[in-house]
């Protein structure tokens, strides 16, 4: 659900209070205006969460931190005697990707990647002392899960913003790739650092879906006119 500032929220999509919770949490971009009316003060995605009894507005504003737990795009940079150097956003410090941190990787085994090898990865840690430290890996299976070299697709940039929406799937509120999906097969890899890969099949279909994210991004459109937008893509591929 996009928002403006100033906007009403209206009460039956906020959560709703439960044994031990007996209060909402409001976070950034919401305020409470007595009696029982929730008020916006920026633009942005209204993003909740049911367990937390939370709500807050995700906007576009910001520059990334590694935190640990966010899944990752990396620019590999070089590779050093245990790790690979990889690079987050140039605002960032350079991140670290051991060799064995990928599923079945032993010293014989590990990949051999080259610079400007984008990989899908998790940070492990991350705090202001350290370089953040990233894998390929589920620590509770041992599995990539998902994780490891990107191969194929192209580079989109896009908000922390929207990134957080694309991971937090129909809560964030991005239809328009729903309604690409009903007719055409993609993929697409979302980064919390505000990187997506796409990968459409072909060359136009990837720059239309990647151009189209970038637009509600940019735009911060409706649901309905994300489907006009959807259906203005699919004509043009």
């Amino acid at each position: 659900m996009v928002v403006l500032p100033g906007d009403e929220i209206p009460q039956e999509v906020l959560p709703t209070p439960t044994g031990k919770k007996k209060h909402l949490t409001l976070g950034p971009g919401l305020r409470h205006i007595p009696p029982n009316t929730v008020a916006t003060t920026i633009a942005g995605a209204l993003v909740t969460d049911n367990k937390k009894v939370a709500a807050w507005i995700e906007s576009n504003s910001g520059r990334y931190l590694p935190s640990t737990g966010d899944l990752v795009i990396a620019t590999v940079e070089k590779s050093a005697a245990e790790a690979f150097t990889c690079t987050l956003t140039p605002h960032t410090p350079p991140a670290s990707l051991p060799h064995l941190a990928f599923e079945g990787a032993t010293k014989k085994t590990r990949p051999q990647l080259a610079p400007n090898t984008l990989v899908y990865a998790r940070i492990t840690s991350a705090n202001r002392d350290f370089a953040p430290e990233l894998t390929c890996v589920d620590p509770s299976t041992g599995k990539s899960e998902g994780l490891g070299p990107i191969k194929g697709g192209m580079v989109f940039k896009i908000s922390l913003g929207m990134a957080r929406r694309l991971l937090v799937g129909s809560k964030g509120g991005v239809t328009v790739l729903e309604h690409l999906g009903e007719k055409i097969g993609f993929e697409i890899t979302v980064g919390r650092n505000g990187v997506i890969v796409v990968d459409g099949g072909s060359v136009r279909a990837t720059l239309a879906i990647g151009k189209a994210v970038q637009e509600v991004d940019e735009q911060a459109l409706s649901e309905k006119a994300q489907k006009k937008l959807a259906e203005r893509v699919l004509k043009n591929i």
